[in-house]
């Protein structure tokens, strides 16, 4: 008998991803989120819609037959949506309610194993103002001290995915999510990041005759972006493995801004003016993946390239932009 598992986020872009793979392993998945993927029809073999900040909920889709649970699910997005200091609060009420209802539920339920969604947001703003020179790596976290309250909720709910292993036996796996990209991804509306944001700005000035787009910052800061495929893949080596603690997931191939807008100019054969917007949000300076631990502890490298994975995001965003304007 194929074993049951609930992905909580189902509805997101990873999630969304995270279902498809489930399903071609032979597992049978329960999908929850508190909204429909907007992309694409789910694969789950039961898809709920429900508010996981709300306990009875939670306890509702986790039910005693569920072998393992991925916990994708919080109200997070791109540098608009986490910068701007207007969704603080949301942030970290919604996310941290989530995160402790799913852990609790888990520990009752028996729930035998569980993923946890972590981000490189976690890491300190003070190690990442050189953008040619930033560390990642797991053990920098702390002296805590992230750049947004995105970043301290996200260690604040490690910590207690650890303690709840320490305590309860709960058999957690927490991975920090670097920039992962990729089709059937947000790409307008705010919560949007930076990969398909670019990818919508070139087509729309291919669509509209246009020859300039805006980039917010200076295009000078770094950031290393990993795709879907690799995403996954990682994630279920990792929640295969023995290793509990924080583990980077993402690439180490570090590009600046500008570098990312040559690459899908060359993809769109489109230049374009750059308008720099330097009062926009841009969070730090550099981020890169330090791949260390997962290299040593899962013997894992992406098999993507950002230039593969923004061909696939480019050609996805240029077909969904594209219907819209022929509807």
């Amino acid at each position: 008998m194929s074993k049951k598992v609930v992905v909580l986020g189902a509805g997101g872009f990873i999630g969304g991803h995270l279902v498809s793979r489930l399903k071609k392993e032979g597992y049978w998945v329960r999908g929850v989120d508190i909204k429909w993927h907007e992309y694409k029809e789910t694969e789950a073999d039961e898809f709920i819609v429900a508010d996981l900040r709300n306990p009875i909920k939670v306890d509702t889709v986790i039910d005693e037959t569920i072998d393992e649970v991925y916990q994708l699910a919080a109200d997070m997005g791109g540098a608009e949506f986490v910068f701007t200091g207007l969704n603080d609060c949301d942030i970290m009420h919604n996310s941290v309610l989530i995160n402790l209802n799913v852990c609790d539920v888990c520990v009752k339920k028996g729930v035998k194993k569980v993923f946890y969604s972590s981000s490189a947001c976690a890491y300190p703003e003070h190690n990442q103002l050189d953008p040619n020179n930033p560390n990642c790596e797991e053990s920098s976290a702390y002296p805590a001290n992230p750049d947004s309250e995105y970043g301290w909720e996200k260690l604040f709910s490690e910590r207690m995915c650890r303690h709840f292993l320490e305590d309860y036996g709960l058999d957690v796996k927490v991975a920090r999510y670097h920039n992962i990209f990729g089709p059937n991804g947000t790409y307008d509306g705010g919560r949007e990041k930076a990969p398909a944001a670019l990818c919508r700005k070139i087509i729309n000035s291919i669509i509209n005759n246009s020859n300039s787009i805006d980039v917010w910052g200076d295009g000078k800061q770094t950031r290393s972006f990993l795709y879907i495929a690799d995403c996954i893949e990682a994630t279920l080596k990792l929640f295969d493995s023995e290793h509990h603690g924080p583990i980077n997931i993402g690439s180490e191939e570090k590009v600046s801004i500008n570098e990312m807008i040559d690459k899908i100019e060359k993809i769109a054969d489109k230049k374009v003016k750059r308008n720099y917007q330097l009062d926009k949000p841009k969070g730090v300076r550099g981020r890169n993946s330090d791949n260390t631990l997962i290299r040593d502890q899962l013997n894992w490298e992406p098999k993507f390239s950002l230039y593969q994975g923004l061909e696939k995001t480019y050609k996805w965003i240029f077909t969904e932009i594209n219907k819209k304007h022929n509807q």
